[in-house]
């Protein structure tokens, strides 16, 4: 069975264009919030890369869409316990491209000598899973950011045009 993607159509200027999923009808003001919410990031313990990682991982959702009165948009994170190990790569190598230490405690020798036993399989298994605090930390932002997402479409008399397209986009 093939997979086809609900699509609908929204009208961008004097032109109409069909679109598969809900959120590229918001995603003129997805880049609005993401500049709004910039300060956000830069005041929490993620770099801009591992923010974007973060959000590569989470799916938004409309939840109570049916009723306009309750519906809100949340962020669905389930993904995003997948690519927590990776944020600690990610600062290691945004470290090492600008010569820092990469304050990693991911082996009790740091540097190039515990990369090299992290990549050989030599490193301390308990540091094995993932980092509670930092899922933590993810969650509680795009939480955030998906209260800043809904309040910016409430704002600008979109967020019943974006609750439509999900539901269409669920039948």
């Amino acid at each position: 069975m093939l997979f086809r993607p609900t699509r609908y159509a929204d009208t961008v200027g004097d032109r109409t264009i069909l679109m598969s999923n809900w959120t590229d009808a918001i995603i003129g003001h997805r880049m609005a919030v993401d500049q709004e919410f910039n300060s956000q990031i830069q005041a929490s313990q993620f770099s801009n890369a591992e923010w974007g990682l973060i959000m590569t991982a989470t799916e938004f959702e409309i939840e109570n869409a049916e009723n306009p009165n309750t519906a809100r948009i949340v962020a669905n994170t389930d993904n995003v316990e997948a690519i927590i190990p990776e944020l600690e790569s990610i600062r290691s190598q945004t470290a090492a491209m600008s010569g820092r230490p990469t304050g990693s405690t991911s082996s009790s020798e740091g540097g190039l000598l515990g990369s090299l036993k992290s990549a050989l399989g030599l490193a301390n298994s308990d540091d094995e899973g993932v980092d509670a605090e930092k899922m933590e930390a993810a969650e509680q932002l795009t939480e955030a950011y998906a209260a800043a997402l809904q309040s910016h479409l409430v704002e600008t008399d979109s967020f019943e045009q974006a609750r439509t397209a999900y539901l269409d986009a669920q039948d």
